[in-house]
């Protein structure tokens, strides 16, 4: 089959040194399209023809080595595809399923009996402990799929696995109500997904977005933006709450200046790219709160896919064929994707 894989001379994350934050710029061909052995499932897991897989910023996190991941690896956590075969499982075969980025967990420690499975010590994500979707077939514990719609193209789906839940969860995380103030840092593949969220749980909460792209800040407003700006520029109010999606440190700092007494900001991202420098008197004081959000839990998934469901949610998509990869993560690096990348495999 033809997958994409990063090799062992991806750049190596050291922790302590001067590599902590690397910020280079994305080698030109980072991923190599070529032909690999057929996955088979082992017990309990099934194998998946792939329709679609988004590309998240996440991906680049691995390739340039923020990320502790095996190697070689076929990158790739929001996977849309069809079931064709299993091993000792019932019922999935010929069903269409999403994998995200919680690939397994123990099941057993005291955070999986608690329902904080994304914080278990045995967590394996999609596409960095276990090989993922930029490939045409992909396998997956059993336990770890999501049953999806038939009628929805694969690649508008494709976004639901990773930019929306995880957009999801640090949206709950908030514990907003209707009526505050929240701004969104960046506005790419998750922010574009959590906006709509927000204007539809909350109608009369205003909804500030800083981003440094023209066509992102007009997306924003089309999508009910009550303002748009440059992260330099202050919005019309403090705010309340504030959700971080950018791959940098500077942004937290900047967030918590605009943040007024007793605010939350939520970090959606797993990396930063830059140190997040913060002053207590003038960004904690007065009861401000920061929270980061750690990988997805299964209730996470299947939660946004009802909210998707019940409630619809237009997933803006830039489609790449599996050979175009490496443009998708270039495009994305340089922020010129309008939504979220998605390589359509089939």
């Amino acid at each position: 089959m033809k997958a994409g894989i990063v090799h062992e001379n991806a750049e190596i994350f050291v922790e302590g040194s001067a590599r902590r934050y690397p910020s280079l710029p994305l080698k030109e061909d980072p991923v190599e399209v070529t032909e690999v052995p057929m996955p088979a499932p082992k017990k309990g897991q099934v194998l998946i023809e792939i329709e679609a897989c988004g590309v998240c910023y996440t991906d680049i996190d691995i390739i340039e080595g923020r990320i502790r991941c095996k190697l070689p690896l076929i990158p790739g956590h929001q996977i849309v595809g069809k079931v064709v075969e299993s091993a000792g499982v019932d019922g999935l075969v010929g069903e269409r399923v999403g994998v995200a980025w919680i690939g397994h967990t123990c099941g057993t420690c005291e955070y999986c009996r608690k329902g904080l499975e994304n914080l278990c010590q045995s967590f394996k994500a999609t596409g960095c402990d276990l090989d993922g979707g930029y490939a045409e077939y992909t396998v997956a514990y059993a336990d770890y799929v999501y049953t999806l719609p038939r009628n929805v193209e694969a690649v508008r789906l494709a976004p639901l696995m990773c930019a929306g839940s995880v957009g999801f969860r640090a949206y709950r995380l908030l514990g907003m109500h209707d009526g505050a103030r929240v701004g969104l840092f960046g506005f790419g593949s998750s922010a574009h997904i959590a906006i709509q969220v927000i204007r539809k749980l909350h109608p009369s909460t205003e909804i500030y977005v800083f981003t440094r792209s023209e066509h992102h800040r007009d997306l924003a407003k089309r999508l009910g933006a009550d303002w748009a700006g440059p992260p330099s520029e202050d919005p019309p109010k403090k705010l309340n709450f504030a959700l971080d999606f950018t791959p940098v440190g500077e942004t937290i700092p900047r967030a918590m200046e605009l943040i007024d007494r007793g605010g939350r900001l939520v970090i959606n991202a797993i990396r930063k790219q830059t140190p997040v420098v913060l002053d207590y008197a003038t960004h904690l004081w007065q009861e401000k709160e920061i929270k980061s959000v750690a990988n997805v839990t299964r209730e996470d998934v299947k939660s946004f896919i009802n909210f998707y469901t019940t409630h619809g949610v237009d997933t803006h998509v830039q489609e790449y064929r599996l050979e175009k990869v490496n443009k998708a993560l270039r495009d994305l690096k340089a922020a010129k994707t309008i939504g979220a990348p998605v390589l359509k495999i089939k």
